[in-house]
């Protein structure tokens, strides 16, 4: 198993990609990826199919994983 020095509940700042300069909590760390969800970025629409607790379906905002090369690990 891989380590890192990032790990779940950290605040992290995003140093690369469309989100850049956003910081946040580490929801959840991937190993096998080497990526992890960062709380309120990369968020992304998935559609969600009718179900009894959501009778309508529709569509959901969601975090989707981060690589961990970036992001780094944030003082604050």
């Amino acid at each position: 198993m891989k380590k890192f020095k990032i790990k779940k509940g950290d605040m992290v700042e995003i140093i690369a990609g469309e989100d850049k300069g956003k910081s946040g909590k580490v929801i959840s760390v991937f190993s096998k990826k080497d990526a992890l969800l960062v709380e309120g970025c990369k968020i992304s629409k998935k559609s969600v199919k009718p179900t009894d607790k959501n009778p309508k379906g529709g569509f959901e905002n969601r975090e989707m994983p981060i690589h961990i090369s970036n992001v780094k690990k944030s003082e604050a």
